[in-house]
């Protein structure tokens, strides 16, 4: 991979680790001989994570207020001097020193993704069941096995990622949304195994938000795959419709009120889910310009500290 790189951190924050990410990203470009630049988009912290990334040697964006993480990887992604983009955390629970393994896999894949697969994976057992849950759920949606569907380390081109801009959300489910439309898109996305480390300070992720990331998922399902959330809703109806007409006709020669409504019901569905799949189908891939980002004035750019990497990484 000869083309240079940029690496988004998003941050809010994360002044005890950001420091340590950026150097250490820094230390592994030079260690592998990858050109490139370290962005912090600092999403509107109080505690001078900015400070931190910019003496650290990265080039640090600012939200002037909190914009949500999906937002900050817009902004980062956009004001990326590269097409070639790896964004990662700023917690320092993603180790960096597979990023040059990430930008090999773009040699055959449109998305690099690192899958919380590896031998030292310290995942909260309070998240494992939802993110299960909701796992099989993305595999069902898209037809794939997903291993990871909202990793935070990964690889892809800033022209496909701008594509879905319009229905990436401003918040943690960036990555969740991503996954699944690059896989509706028939994308080639590479998993790699890769290590997951406690993280320092503070989670912003609440157990509840997995109900939010289940909606998100039927969300993109209805954009992209809509066949496959109208049709279980259609089985439903019938199965329903045929029992209680079964249960009739026992009783009456007559079929019930109920039951000819579930049949209505499903053929009301289906038809719907057959017009979603044509417009689906008939816009096909996302070409929109870029919507709900910062506009130029609500967002201050600082050149880093010249900082120059050493085999030590600090």
């Amino acid at each position: 991979m000869n083309e240079p790189v940029s690496i988004i951190i998003p941050a809010f924050n994360e002044h005890v680790s950001v420091g340590g990410v950026v150097q250490d990203v820094l230390h592994v470009l030079y260690e592998n001989g990858i050109e490139g630049e370290v962005i912090v988009v600092d999403d509107g912290s109080k505690d001078g994570t900015g400070d931190v990334a910019r003496r650290a040697g990265a080039r640090v964006m600012r939200h002037r207020s909190n914009r949500g993480y999906g937002c900050t990887l817009k902004t980062g992604i956009m004001a990326a001097s590269h097409n070639l983009i790896v964004i990662t955390d700023a917690d320092g629970t993603y180790p960096v020193k597979y990023i040059p393994e990430l930008l090999e896999g773009l040699d055959e894949a449109d998305m690099v993704v690192g899958a919380r697969m590896g031998k030292n994976v310290a995942i909260p057992l309070v998240r494992r069941p939802a993110k299960w849950v909701l796992n099989k759920l993305a595999n069902y949606v898209t037809g794939r096995r997903i291993p990871d569907l909202n990793s935070g380390l990964r690889a892809f081109r800033k022209n496909i990622a701008r594509q879905y801009f319009a229905v990436l959300p401003d918040q943690f489910s960036f990555t969740t949304t991503i996954t699944l439309a690059m896989h509706c898109d028939n994308y080639a996305v590479r998993y790699v195994p890769v290590d997951y480390l406690p993280r320092k300070g503070k989670s912003k992720i609440v157990p509840w938000d997995a109900a939010s990331f289940a909606v998100l998922i039927l969300r993109t399902a209805t954009m992209f795959r809509p066949l496959r959330v109208f049709l279980p809703i259609v089985g439903l109806c019938l199965a329903y419709g045929g029992v209680k007409m079964a249960i009739d006709m026992t009783r009456d020669p007559n079929i019930s009120a109920s039951a000819l409504g579930a049949f209505m019901s499903a053929l009301i569905v289906l038809l719907i889910g057959l017009l979603a799949d044509g417009v689906a189908l008939r816009l096909g891939r996302i070409h929109q310009n870029v919507t709900g980002v910062p506009m130029a004035d609500e967002l201050t750019a600082e050149e880093p500290v010249q900082v120059t990497a050493t085999r030590a990484g600090r």
